[in-house]
């Protein structure tokens, strides 16, 4: 083990204060407001809300506005370097819904016009633009996003599975975030105005910021990051801890992580949105952290207005400026401190020397995240390279068409499909009342699916973290809004279905039935969205040794999951459902381990087969350790599918079962977490249902199965025995 330091070698972002981080450190030394009433769409009110709308032309049309944003902040962070990323991760919630807005309003009917809805198309836009053959990845934990990118950039640089990463985060204006916050009645009609004692809610804007970080290569590097901490509330669905008590445990793992005490924190960069609420519970938690000599503190929002899941990042490269600057950005908006709050916001841009910055990232679902970022060099290294583990698996359930994993299990052995959706009432079958109150059909599947992984556990202990993947995430809640949004001329939003509509609101229905408090973290990848939290839980479970969840899921919707998932445009029947893990880090004694093994784009990567093989034999030959290969080829690739797939097993030689695993589910982005249920029935078993064998027994003696995703990125997991 050696050690690591990882620095920021590249830094970008346009907000409302401007593009870049010289325009944004004078606006933040001047204390300019970039918040001003809406001008990007039409709303039916002749007075629109004020916003942080992205100041400067945006030229290129032909993307939806986050993917714009994103490029214009990559494209600096990525200036003074010409080695290419080996990942990319950014943080994003809203993805191509501006542009997916006026399609539905305008009664669009063609997928390919819906081609970069998805939030992760972002990261894969960037991913592509700069030749990273590597992991594209997307979090979507609401506001918390681009801090909590960072912290995954972070563990992959400290694990030595990448040496260069872009993450960030970026979220462009659209009419579901501007109306949902409108209906919660959470937005200041003056602006946002934090902690002052007339504060009345939050400026809804948008923007993008995206950092280079590099391990060990201190070459251009502006600043460190030394630690950062995730936690979750696990108390409300839209409504922080009143004691902040997730915040606070956010707050003092990233002052852990980082290895120093909290009397080394220089200056708070607070997550301060200017709500009743939210101010209340972050200032509960500074307070119990620091209940004597707090550092400096101010909020940036009053200035830049908040934009969601970029401003964690946005905010990250505030904390640079500050050090960069000896500068302490003002609370705008902030002209009276509510004395009840016992705090003391800086009001007006101070000049001071800073070299320690802790940066508060705060989201629905009680989603929260800080880092802690250093001047270089100020500290030891104090975190060594370590390299993610296999996780042990305590239980496992799956939902289908069929029914839940028994059922679907019997299907299988059959020769049943399993495609198809059960009734909501299926779904719900081992959901009590108070579980199910307001919730719709993707809640209710990812919720039944972690209880019932839990229970296959055999009585393990309550999860501490949640890690969900969702390709669509909650598309009734999201139809729901928008249609009522449209129909109503725009007067009467719900804010129920807006706080449904958000990726991350499963996840924290989870959280709160298990009072998991840890790491809750969602990923949004399309068809890997699966593997995507299965490779965060291993990077982020590294150093705890607690039991926690991870879960595939996606509901099908008859209008829009043909329009943004291609691949259940071509099926003849709607499908859906998942799969759900209940993991520890480590080899248990007896039993079976999961691990990811693989991620790559095959842009750019003509060899990205061979670079499959190649990890898949670093202990034994890939018959030897493999009994069954269960192959995912969605229905939108599934001819290039197939050529990988071949091409996977002539090159390395391998000659037992292939398992099309999509042509027994259907077709859904989280299929493969129903893959990795099934391989560990499987392999409990010890035995292949005949009906799948073809006349090739597999011996799962000693062996495992390997569960691969094709298309557009090559992916591998393996499920082994202990």
């Amino acid at each position: 083990m050696t050690d690591v330091r990882v620095y920021i070698a590249g830094m970008g972002i346009i907000s409302s204060l401007g593009k870049g981080v010289s325009t944004t450190a004078e606006a933040l030394q001047k204390s300019l407001v970039g918040i001003k009433p809406l001008n990007l769409f039409s709303t039916a009110s002749n007075q629109p809300l004020p916003v942080g709308e992205a100041a400067g032309p945006i030229e290129d049309k032909s993307l939806p506005r986050t993917h714009q944003l994103a490029r214009l902040a990559a494209d600096q962070a990525m200036a003074k370097s010409r080695q290419t990323p080996d990942a990319v991760v950014m943080g994003v919630t809203t993805g191509g819904m501006l542009a997916t807005e006026a399609l539905l309003k305008d009664k669009a009917r063609d997928p390919e016009l819906f081609g970069l809805h998805a939030t992760g198309s972002v990261a894969e836009d960037i991913a592509r633009r700069y030749c990273c053959t590597g992991p594209a990845l997307t979090v979507s934990t609401a506001c918390s996003s681009g801090a909590a990118a960072i912290k995954i950039a972070l563990e992959m640089l400290r694990c030595g599975s990448a040496k260069r990463v872009l993450a960030g985060g970026a979220d462009s204006l659209c009419r579901l975030t501007y109306y949902g916050f409108y209906a919660l009645q959470l937005v200041d009609p003056d602006g946002a105005r934090p902690f002052d004692q007339h504060r009345r809610g939050m400026s809804v804007a948008e923007g993008a910021a995206v950092l280079l970080l590099v391990a060990n290569d201190r070459h251009n590097a502006v600043a460190e990051i030394l630690g950062a901490g995730l936690s979750c509330d696990a108390y409300h669905p839209a409504t922080p801890h009143p004691r902040g008590q997730g915040a606070l445990a956010a707050m003092q793992a990233a002052i852990e992580d980082a290895g120093i005490s909290k009397a080394d924190i220089d200056y708070i960069n607070l997550h301060g949105t200017g709500t009743l609420d939210n101010d209340l519970s972050e200032a509960a938690a500074v307070n119990t952290l620091y209940q004597r000599h707090q550092p400096r503190m101010s909020s940036v929002k009053g200035a830049f207005g908040h934009s969601l899941a970029a401003a964690g990042a946005i905010e990250a490269v505030v904390a640079v400026i500050s050090i960069s600057n000896s500068l302490i950005p003002a609370t705008v908006g902030c002209t009276r401190p509510d004395p009840d709050l016992k705090l003391h916001p800086v009001i007006q841009p101070t000049q001071k020397p800073i070299s320690t910055v802790l940066s508060n990232s705060f989201g629905f679902g009680g989603n929260n995240a800080a880092i802690v970022i250093g001047a270089c060099g100020k500290y030891k290294p104090h975190r060594t390279s370590v390299n993610a583990q296999p996780m042990a698996i305590l239980g496992s359930a799956c939902a289908t068409g069929a029914g839940n994993t028994s059922q679907t299990m019997e299907a299988i052995a059959l020769g049943k499909t399993c495609a198809g959706m059960l009734s909501i009432q299926h779904i719900s079958a081992n959901l009590a009342a108070a579980d199910v109150r307001r919730l719709k059909r993707f809640p209710r599947l990812a919720l039944s699916l972690a209880i019932a992984a839990h229970e296959n556990s055999a009585g393990s202990d309550h999860p501490s973290a949640v890690f969900l993947g969702t390709g669509w995430g909650a598309l009734s809640e999201t139809s729901d809004f928008l249609t009522r949004l449209f129909e109503t001329n725009e007067q009467f939003p719900s804010p129920i279905d807006f706080i449904g509509s958000v990726h991350n609101a499963a996840a924290g229905q989870i959280a709160m039935r298990f009072q998991a408090t840890g790491a809750n973290i969602t990923m949004t990848g399309g068809d890997y969205s699966f593997e995507q939290a299965l490779m965060a839980a291993s990077l982020l479970s590294n150093r705890m040794d607690d039991t926690f969840l991870v879960i595939g899921a996606d509901e099908s919707h008859p209008q829009l999951s043909p329009l943004f998932d291609r691949s259940t445009s071509k099926s003849a029947i709607l499908s859906d459902g998942g799969g759900a893990l209940c993991l520890k880090t480590g080899a248990s004694a007896a039993g079976f381990t999961i691990q990811p093994l693989f991620f790559e784009s095959r842009e750019n990567n003509p060899e990205v087969i061979s670079s499959l093989i190649r990890r898949l034999e670093q202990s034994q030959q890939i018959n030897d350790r493999y009994s069954v290969i269960l192959a995912g080829l969605p229905a939108a690739c599934r001819r290039q599918g197939e050529m990988q797939l071949q091409n996977l097993l002539s090159l390395s030689g391998f000659n037992q079962l292939v398992i099309d695993y999509r042509k027994i589910t259907g077709e859904y982005a989280s299929a493969s977490a129903v893959a990795a249920a099934m391989a560990v029935k499987f392999l409990q078993d010890g035995k292949i249902p005949e009906v799948l064998c073809k006349g090739k027994p597999a011996d799962l003696s000693q062996k495992g199965a390997l569960i691969i995703g094709t298309g557009n990125f090559i992916t591998a997991l393996e499920v082994m025995p202990t």
